[in-house]
């Protein structure tokens, strides 16, 4: 990535955990909780749009692997955004048949998906890392 690119990732995260946190507060101050939302989703499309365009050095079959991992864990980030929208303004609530189906099955479960992109990602950048330098050990071995 450019330096631009680096910095609208970084920005993107930044925004993504002010978002959620005030998010998370928003439920005291409910006039919070739709700017919130806005901010996660913002910040969460250049975070996930440009680790998704990031190339690694190496070029192994695990890393690969991880990488696709790491989309999954992007895409969450990003239906989190969605959903946390959704349960500020209740976007979706019309298209579920009643609203009990609506509230079991979506209302509130951006927690869910953050939590699993979260997770995924926690992993991928260990993975990455840990497989990064076990190449580069390889090389030195080499030489």
């Amino acid at each position: 990535m450019n330096k631009f690119q680096s910095i609208l990732f970084i920005i993107g995260g930044i925004m993504m955990v002010i978002g959620a946190g005030a998010f998370c507060f928003g439920f005291i101050l409910p006039s919070l909780l739709k700017v919130a939302c806005w901010i996660y989703l913002i910040g969460s499309l250049p975070f996930a749009i440009f680790q998704a365009m990031q190339e690694l050095p190496v070029n192994n079959l695990v890393v690969r692997r991880l990488k696709r991992i790491q989309l999954m864990a992007d895409i969450f980030f990003v239906l989190a955004g969605i959903s946390m929208v959704d349960t500020a303004y209740g976007f979706f609530r019309d298209l579920f048949a009643n609203y009990e189906t609506y509230l079991t099955y979506f209302y509130n479960k951006w927690v869910l998906l953050l939590l699993i992109a979260a997770v995924l990602e926690l992993y991928t950048i260990h993975r990455i890392e840990h497989e990064e330098r076990k190449e580069e050990k390889q090389i030195a071995k080499k030489d």
